[in-house]
Order: C-alpha cells, then sequence, then structure tokens
C-alpha cells in the first residue's frame, strides 16, 4: 500500500523523525510518501496554529494524496482530521486518535507526555473530543525553552523520562502517550525503562493504516462524513478547488 503522511508543521527536520520512525513501523511492502507543510509555524502549541495547520494540511493532501490507500496527519492534536474525511475517498488517521486506540487497548487510564505547557489546554480538548477524557490519568509537560524543535529527545531526555515515571507513580497512569511529532521513535527508545506500556502516534497511525487498508471498510457516502454538498466557491487554490469538486461529485452520486 501507499501512505502519504503530512507534517501540518514547517519543520523538514521534524518531517525526517517521522519519516525514519514511520518506516521503522511500516510492514514490508509499504510506500510511505512525506510531505511537509508549505506555509505556517515550526510546532503546534495553539488552537490558533492548529488552524493554520489543518489548512495547511489539507493543501498538501488536495496536492499529493491521488494514488495513495490512506493519508496520516502527523501532528499530535489531529489538525484537520475530520474535515479531511469528508473529502478524502482513503482513510485519514491522525496521530493523537491513534495513539488514543493504541492506549485503549493496553490499559484502562493513560497519561500523555508533552512537549510544552500552552500546549495542554488544546491536548485536552482533542481527547474530550475523541471521548475519552474519563480515561486520561494526566497531562503531563516540559516547562522549559526549546532551543531545537527537533532535538527535544537529546536535549531533554532525562526530564522527559521523569515526567513518565511521575505519570505511573503519582498520576496512576496504565499507559504512557509520547505526544507530537518530535517524539517520534522516543517509544522504542525507553521500551524497557519504564513499569507500562508506552505508545508512539506516528508508529500506532501506521500500523492501522494498514489495517484499515486490509479491512477495506470502504468510504462514508451518508451521514457525517459524507462529502460535502455542492455549492459556488470562490478564490481557493486550484488543488483544493479540485478536490472539494471530487468530493462534491461523489456526494452528489451517493
Amino acid at each position: 500500500m501507499r501512505i502519504l503522511v503530512i507534517n501540518p508543521n514547517i519543520s523538514d527536520s521534524v518531517t525526517a523523525l517521522i519519516g525514519s520512525e514511520a518506516a521503522r513501523s511500516a510492514s514490508p511492502g509499504t510506500q510511505l510518501t512525506l510531505r511537509t507543510a508549505p506555509f505556517g509555524v515550526a510546532y503546534i502549541e495553539t488552537r490558533f496554529e492548529a488552524m493554520v495547520g489543518a489548512y495547511a494540511a489539507a493543501n498538501v493532501a488536495a496536492e499529493h494524496a491521488q494514488g495513495h490507500d490512506a493519508v496520516i496527519v502527523a501532528a499530535f492534536g489531529d489538525p484537520g482530521l475530520a474535515a479531511l474525511r469528508e473529502v478524502l475517498p482513503m482513510p485519514v488517521l491522525g496521530l493523537t486518535e491513534s495513539a488514543l486506540a493504541s492506549a485503549c487497548l493496553l490499559g484502562p487510564r493513560f497519561s500523555i507526555i508533552a512537549i510544552s505547557q500552552r500546549i495542554q489546554a488544546w491536548y485536552r480538548e482533542v481527547v474530550h473530543a475523541n471521548g475519552l477524557e474519563g480515561r486520561l490519568a494526566s497531562i503531563r509537560a516540559l516547562d522549559r525553552p526549546l532551543a531545537r524543535i527537533d532535538g527535544i529527545q537529546e536535549d531533554h531526555s532525562q526530564a522527559l523520562l521523569a515526567l513518565c515515571e511521575r505519570a505511573v507513580a503519582e498520576d496512576g497512569a496504565d499507559v504512557l502517550i509520547l505526544a507530537g511529532a518530535p517524539l517520534a521513535g522516543l517509544a522504542r527508545q525507553l521500551a524497557g525503562r519504564l513499569p507500562v506500556p508506552v505508545v508512539d502516534g506516528v508508529s500506532s497511525a501506521v500500523r492501522q493504516a494498514e489495517m484499515l487498508h486490509g479491512l477495506q471498510p470502504g468510504s462514508a457516502r451518508r451521514g457525517s462524513m459524507a462529502p460535502p454538498p455542492a455549492k459556488p466557491q470562490r478564490g481557493l487554490p486550484p488543488a483544493l478547488a479540485a478536490l472539494l469538486q471530487d468530493a462534491q461529485a461523489r456526494g452528489a452520486s451517493a
């Protein structure tokens, strides 16, 4: 199968981290296409930045999704995930939803380990939107400047490990989720060093994309994930306008 992996942030170095973990997780024969947002911010912390990242991801999907069997929005918080599901004919997955699904198969309560304090409110809202707030033990986050977005794992390794240990010892976490593309692959490094399972969003999304491709569940033609209805449009980038028109045509023929 072919998977399009979209980094909704502008950091090419983070896309490289995502690609490395995705390649390690993918099954033999799975082909990965990595794309970085052409505009936006270095990493998403706020709701507004998430909105910008969602639009950037939509533009990348419009230009590159054709010919792929699944699309992954590779930012924790899943900016634009539900909207892309309305217009793309293939499965669309996000790091948060995929990590939450994996965590729920491993234990009743999970904690999220994040890279900044500011990001916590948005993450909590995303967990609530997925209907899993009752299973959230805690969100713990770094509280220090981030000099290099692609160097967080190296620069803050001990602090991240300490957050994980406190989430287990003090918050009662049965599973840990390492949140955000800059932490892609860290779960592998921490394997065996913590007393509970550790989940990575990138690896979860890749494996679940493969699973959905194998299941061949079909695409939505009715319900809330059905394609948008046809209506006039103006000022959209050509690729995005074409994607919307194609989705509207699918909806009209349902």
